[in-house]
């Protein structure tokens, strides 16, 4: 007879794993299943915490050589080892993987180390033997977009995997897609000497991103020394002894052209990975992009199946497969599981970070709906000034009746940590006076959102 457990998760990423803890402190039996050697999924292995830990090398690389003499600090035969940057990288995410491990111990939950596939409504098997549960949770996350004509062999042309994995600098990286994991991996390898070349399909950068800030984000990252190819498409890759060549076309058509690299990185987006599950053998429906469907208590077409982040509808965030893992989790053990996805906070982590949570100007005029904005720069910022990071502004949009806080976009440093109080105002439906008239610490960086909140109604104090 199989080994029955009361919850069964599939995939032990932040969806996953978070789901099967939640689910064992309400006290069921759980299981998690997970085919990697390491817990955490692609996030902690291969996708945020890694990408971090390389945004983070580079940018004090960058800084000491182009940002620490304004502070009266100098130093000489400025270098650095990229074999000790990848090193660190390791360790950090060795401590997080682990990290997760020692969770699933103290929570008394099972991994079951293996791929899972359905036999029936509740049951999986998992190298080659079977497991039963009340219920069972995909949260199989997802997989890098494959582009038509280039082939990713994650040496020459890579996915974000290989990216982070690089053994040495190249000469000429291409980046084919301007999106959120493209322009971080970008922006990494540029800082430390590569010549970067964006290019885009769209005629503009990270399309879900609210226009002004996505406009001053493309001059940031072009101050960088990173160059765009807007509006155009690529149609086939070459490899050469020497590097690729890429074949490129303009978006609306037109002549078509080469571009030579040393390495691609294809970073067009991901999609849901359901591979191997053999979900059609138990009739689990999925719509037209592959992802999982699901009802608003993220119940499957079968009863009994259920899931969670990158695998169902949705932005494909770390943060937004956690909320969905505990809200699924309760919802099991009879409570009133809920995410709010009009308070999920987006981040690049690129330096200036930009941070955006609720609508933007270009939604609220699709839905006809009437706002205020209020904009508030980091140059009038005394922190930041002394900082020395200037670039950016914060700007917040408010519902023009009721003043109720509508989105927040903000590009400068630290966006995405003085973005937290914009997703509790949201969670809570403050309006822009209630963050006008909260107490912010002075001199901080948060200040910005007082004044932009301030600016809404027309009077911002220092600007």
């Amino acid at each position: 007879m199989a080994d029955q457990f009361d919850v069964i998760v599939i995939g032990a990423g932040p969806g996953g794993y978070v789901c099967a803890i939640r689910a064992a402190q309400l006290g069921m039996k759980v299981a998690c299943v997970e085919k990697r050697a390491t817990l955490g999924g692609t996030c902690l292995n291969v996708g945020c915490i890694p990408s971090k830990a390389l945004l983070q090398s580079s940018e004090n690389y960058h800084e000491l050589l182009h940002g620490f003499a304004r502070h009266g600090v100098s130093a000489e035969n400025v270098s650095f080892d990229l074999g000790k940057m990848m090193g660190h990288k390791d360790e950090v995410v060795g401590a997080n993987t682990k990290g997760v491990e020692f969770l699933f111990k103290k929570n008394k939950v099972t991994w079951l180390k293996g791929a899972a596939s359905f036999k029936s409504a509740n049951t999986i098997v998992v190298d080659g033997k079977e497991y039963g549960a009340r219920h069972i949770v995909i949260a199989t996350g997802s997989e890098s977009v494959p582009l038509p004509g280039v082939e990713v062999d994650e040496t020459q042309i890579v996915t974000s995997t290989g990216a982070i994995a690089l053994e040495s600098v190249p000469k000429h990286l291409v980046v084919i897609g301007g999106g959120y994991i493209g322009l971080e991996l970008g922006s990494v390898w540029r800082r430390l000497g590569a010549e970067v070349t964006v290019v885009e399909f769209l005629d503009r950068l990270v399309p879900t991103m609210d226009g002004e800030v996505a406009t001053a984000f493309q001059k940031t990252l072009g101050k960088l020394g990173m160059k765009f190819k807007l509006g155009t498409k690529v149609t086939g890759a070459a490899k050469t002894a020497k590097g690729v060549t890429l074949t490129l076309e303009p978006a609306k058509g037109g002549a078509a052209e080469t571009l030579e690299a040393d390495v691609v990185l294809v970073a067009i987006g991901r999609r849901a990975h359901t591979e191997g599950l053999g979900l059609d053998a138990v009739g689990v429906a999925t719509d037209e992009r592959g992802r999982v469907k699901t009802n608003g208590h993220y119940a499957t077409s079968v009863p009994g199946i259920y899931a969670i982040g990158d695998v169902i509808a949705g932005p494909m965030l770390a943060h937004k497969a956690e909320e969905e893992g505990v809200a699924l989790a309760e919802l099991l053990a009879g409570q009133a599981g809920h995410v709010n996805y009009g308070a999920i906070p987006g981040v690049v982590y690129t330096w200036p970070e930009v941070a955006s949570v609720g609508k933007t100007e270009e939604e609220l005029k699709a839905e006809g709906v009437a706002y205020k904005v209020g904009k508030f720069p980091f140059t009038a910022n005394g922190r930041a000034r002394a900082m020395g990071d200037t670039d950016g502004f914060v700007k917040l949009l408010s519902d023009k009746t009721t003043d109720k806080l509508l989105g927040a976009h903000i590009i400068g440093p630290d966006a995405g940590t003085i973005i937290a109080e914009l997703v509790l105002a949201i969670e809570f439906g403050a309006s822009a006076e209630d963050v006008a008239r909260t107490s912010h610490a002075h001199p901080s960086l948060n200040e910005a959102v007082k004044e932009a909140a301030l600016a809404v109604d027309g009077r911002a104090l220092h600007i």
